[in-house]
């Protein structure tokens, strides 16, 4: 009672988790009793295991782990395991290419035979051997031996199959690791203390839990949903920690070996080791080179590919979409991201400008580099449109050359050292680019992964740099489509003033000595030369934008607008109501101006032509209406507010589209009516001063 009130409540813990262990084992085998067939042959040794496995936890709850019979439930356990393995090498096809592992599995029989057989005889000579040291450590010993041979098998197990045979494998063999692992390390501290370590026993009822919950996997259904892939970057890191973890045990072990066999200066070598070993840690693990070793060792050694494609492509496409304010502009963002996938430090982009010459457009973290004003000749943009081939500097200065890419590289790359390699940016057969990337912090030869992946990221980077210069090329072509437009608008305005200046001429040759007409030619005259002053201001505001906002009469522009076109046609002003619109009155000016020399130009002699003014609701109505020509309906809904479109001789065609974009500016409409053969009315609706005024007091009382 004593003995167990020294060793706490672990007794008590073990029984629980051997029972709960016992309970896990029955439970798979019962479910995989019915998925069998998915382990192929191994499916029904695989359930002899799993029961013999129940057993033994079965023994361990109520005999102890001591007991002749949780010995022999051992053996028998670890036989049914070593059967199974056997038939899950014979499910995969693999029992004539692998009979050096016949030799394996008798050996391992033997040894797990031996350890009863032993146990046995030394309880019938005598029950107290049992508790022999030397005994104990020698059936520790066997044990030990039995563990590693079974993990070697299942090592060649799983690493000597297909990868079609690996899923069905993948789950047995993590199962049997899991638990021989645990066994292994339990062995070994029992051997170096000489004694059985309880607290670490009581645990094995949980790992026996875990291996009985893994070996289910495989027969779950969607077990292809299941399977354990760590990311590169989880892995780096687990590694990392037990490199670290593993420099730490090892400085301890030493330090203690120092501490044995240093006599009188053992703390002085214990205590210098230990400053020594931390500084050297210090200095060497936050080494970006060190960092860069581990990883291209750790990918080269556990992962079928060097890259991880969906973080390269997810880390692409962030890097060059990024819209932050800080982010760099695109051509340095270009670089960077094909410089990230082979953590090249530096880069530059080479991109063709308007003569065509390959020039650089950006550095990234390269300032040394001295890029001529050609950086690359004729010969090689035609030789990169032709092969898109990825150039490796290195096997150009060893002289490995596969085309006659050597004469086409300039001196100024293959003599830098920093240059690494060369990827150009081919779209539709035509090279819109060139990324030169610098010499990675771990040296390392380009492989046909890196070829593939920087081909396909250039050809991706490729469009996007295309569609950047198309994007530019739209705009500066939408800038010239601007002035074009206004220069159109200048060149109509300055006919409407040629017209009535020529019409004024006319007039004078008739009535030049009449002091009334010769008023009203001053007038005229002086109110032609404000309008050729005032247009280069207005350029500003051609395309849909006004000067200044404020209260305008209509009644005073219209009659105003209506006066050259006295003697010449009749226009009658007819002003149902005062109105007092907000817009600019040059612009409502130019509006009428339009659409009342269309109406009359439309209309025959002797044909009067109508503005009406009066109040809508909130806005003025401004009715110009002829009885001309008209319109087909086709023509107002497809034709006439188009710019350059015009069906009178010589016409510009922009009349009643400027008309229209002034209005629009002015926060109004305008609508338009027409049939053919009977006239038009164009209607065209402003916002009244005080209306508009209204929100704008409202929201500063707000």
């Amino acid at each position: 009672m004593s003995a167990l009130a020294s060793q706490g409540p672990w007794p008590v813990i073990a029984d629980a988790t051997h029972g709960a262990g016992a309970c896990a084992a029955v439970t798979v085998a019962a479910v995989l009793w019915s998925h069998r067939d998915r382990f192929g042959q191994a499916g029904k040794a695989i359930v002899a295991a799993l029961a013999c496995h129940a057993l033994w936890c079965l023994s361990m709850a109520v005999e102890g782990h001591a007991s002749l019979v949780t010995t022999s439930l051992l053996a028998l356990r670890n036989l049914s395991w070593l059967a199974a393995l056997y038939r899950l090498f014979a499910s995969d096809g693999r029992l004539t290419s692998v009979r050096p592992v016949r030799p394996v599995i008798v050996a391992l029989t033997l040894v797990d035979l031996l350890v009863p057989a032993v146990l046995t005889a030394e309880y019938r000579v005598d029950p107290t051997l049992l508790s022999d040291p030397a005994l104990t450590r020698f059936n520790i010993l066997l044990l030990m031996l039995a563990v590693v041979g079974s993990l070697v098998l299942v090592h060649n197990l799983y690493v000597g199959a297909e990868p079609q045979a690996r899923a069905m494998l993948r789950w047995p063999a993590l199962a049997f690791a899991v638990v021989w692992v645990f066994d292994l390390n339990l062995y070994t501290v029992a051997y170096l203390d000489s004694a059985w370590p309880v607290q670490l026993s009581a645990l094995h009822g949980v790992v026996d839990i875990a291996f009985a919950v893994v070996m289910s996997g495989g027969a779950l259904r969607g077990q292809a949903m299941l399977r354990l892939r760590p990311s590169r970057a989880v892995t780096f890191h687990s590694v990392s920690l037990l490199v670290i973890g593993a420099y730490f045990v090892a400085m301890i072990g030493v330090a203690q070996w120092l501490a044995y066999a240093g006599g009188n200066y053992a703390r002085w070598l214990q205590y210098g080791f230990v400053i020594l070993a931390t500084a050297a840690a210090l200095l060497m693990l936050p080494s970006r080179r060190l960092r860069g070793w581990l990883r291209v060792t750790l990918v080269k050694h556990l992962f079928q590919h060097r890259y991880d494609y969906r973080a390269e492509w997810m880390r692409f496409t962030r890097t060059i979409g990024s819209q932050a304010e800080e982010a760099p502009p695109l051509h340095q963002r270009a670089v960077q991201a094909v410089a990230d996938i082979t953590d090249s430090p530096a880069g530059l982009l080479l991109v063709p400008d308007d003569l065509g010459e390959m020039v650089l457009a950006a550095r990234w973290h390269w300032p040394t580099a001295d890029v001529p004003g050609p950086a690359l000749s004729p010969d090689a943009v035609r030789f990169f449109e032709a092969h898109d081939f990825i150039i490796d500097l290195d096997d150009l200065r060893e002289g490995k050359a596969e085309h006659d890419e050597a004469a086409l590289i300039p001196s100024w790359l293959s003599d830098d050292p920093l240059a690494w390699a060369l990827v150009p940016l081919v779209h539709y057969d035509r090279m819109v680019g060139a990324v030169v990337l610098a010499r990675p912090p771990q040296a390392r030869k380009l492989d046909w992964e890196d070829f593939d992946l920087l081909r396909l990221v250039g050809q991706q980077l490729a469009t996007y740099l295309a569609e950047h210069r198309g994007q530019e090329a739209l705009a500066e072509a939408s800038r010239f489509d601007d002035f074009h437009r206004r220069i159109a608008f200048v060149m109509h305005d300055i006919k409407n003033l040629s017209s009535q200046l020529t019409l004024l001429t006319r007039n004078a040759e008739r009535h030049a000595d009449n002091p009334a007409f010769r008023a009203d030619m001053l007038v005229t005259l002086r109110n032609s030369a404000e309008k050729l002053n005032t247009l280069v201001v207005r350029l500003s505001r051609y395309g849909g934008q006004v000067e200044k906002v404020e209260p305008v009469a209509l009644g005073v522009i219209a009659r105003e607008v209506a006066k050259p076109f006295e003697g010449r046609h009749a226009v009658s002003v007819i002003e149902r109501d005062p109105c007092v619109v907000s817009g600019n009155s040059h612009s409502i000016e130019q509006v009428l101006t339009h659409l009342l020399q269309n109406a009359v130009e439309a209309s025959p002699d002797g044909s009067p032509v109508f503005i009406a003014i009066a109040e809508d609701g909130a806005a003025a109505r401004i009715e110009v209406v002829d009885s001309g020509s008209g319109m087909s309906e086709d023509f107002v809904r497809t034709r006439l507010f188009r710019p350059f479109v015009s069906t009178k001789p010589g016409g510009f065609g922009i009349g009643v589209y400027e008309a229209r974009e002034l209005v629009k500016a002015m926060k109004g409409n305008i609508l338009v009516e027409s049939r053919e053969g009977v006239g038009t009315r164009f209607v065209v609706r402003l916002p009244l001063a005080a209306v508009h005024k209204r929100p704008n007091i409202k929201s500063k009382v707000a």
